[in-house]
């Protein structure tokens, strides 16, 4: 499935225009990921906003597509900047290998791939480099100049963004809503539309109704016949919250008093 297009005057800004599938290059398409259907289903994916959510259901292949893209961009698979190159366990996928990427003449001056799973790998990365022997200031200096180890989980990612990131760059973010409480990820959707207003672009794999609610993002929801857009009120993750929100005991009533048992 192709998906977006059109606006190219709002895509001029961005650094990633498109992902497009080589599919006529894949052997087998009985091996992982070509058996996800949401990927066997996958054609091409244009930017045009510069702020853009993969969403779906856990196995949907949001987080498979999205590690692609951050691969193929030149990220390590585990996180990071370009310039790291740390691994611990080798999981991703090789759909990268089958991606070509159509990038903007707009050079990004930064860039920064966040797995919420392998964010530990990272902060201790960072004390390992800091601990060798090199000339000039400590990489840690750039994140706040606090161990990300001796800050909380959301306190950390915060700095992270809060310090490293910047108004050039390329930011690659799966379910950054594991590390924040939503008065947090409040504070990430300013912090993103800062870094946005001087020309950052983001791809955020997200479950989080209120991440997906940032103004005028294309979100695409994942599905057997490829990622196709979808506006925000017509998410599941809207619809759900906000009925739970409207009636929280009746909604507790109809999940909690189902017959578990089948009998």
């Amino acid at each position: 499935m192709t998906t977006g297009g059109g606006q190219s005057g709002l895509r001029a800004r961005n650094y990633l225009i498109q992902a497009e599938f080589l599919r006529s290059n894949v052997a087998d398409w009985d091996v992982y990921p070509f058996t996800v259907p949401s990927i066997r289903g996958f054609d091409r994916l244009i930017f045009e906003q510069p702020v853009t959510f993969l969403i779906g259901e856990n196995g949907s292949g949001k987080s498979t597509l999205l590690e692609a893209i951050a691969v193929a961009w030149g990220f390590n698979p585990e996180g990071g900047s370009r310039n790291f190159a740390f691994s611990t366990r080798a999981s991703h996928s090789n759909l990268n290998d089958y991606l070509r990427l159509g990038r903007s003449v707009r050079r990004a001056g930064d860039g920064f791939f966040l797995r919420a799973e392998s964010y530990f790998n990272l902060a201790t990365n960072i004390e390992d480099l800091d601990k060798q022997p090199f000339a000039g200031p400590k990489i840690i200096e750039s994140y706040g100049g606090k161990s990300l180890h001796e800050q909380s989980h959301g306190e950390s990612f915060l700095a992270l963004v809060t310090h490293r990131f910047n108004g050039s760059g390329f930011y690659v973010l799966d379910e950054p809503e594991a590390a924040l409480s939503p008065a947090r990820q409040l504070s990430l959707l300013a912090l993103m539309h800062d870094l946005v207003t001087d020309g950052a672009q983001f791809v955020i794999a997200t479950h989080s109704p209120i991440l997906m609610a940032y103004p005028h993002a294309a979100i695409f929801q994942m599905s057997e016949d490829g990622p196709f857009e979808i506006p925000y009120r017509e998410t599941e993750h809207f619809r759900v919250t906000r009925r739970f929100l409207n009636d929280p005991e009746a909604m507790l009533e109809i999940v909690l008093n189902r017959d578990i048992y089948g009998d």
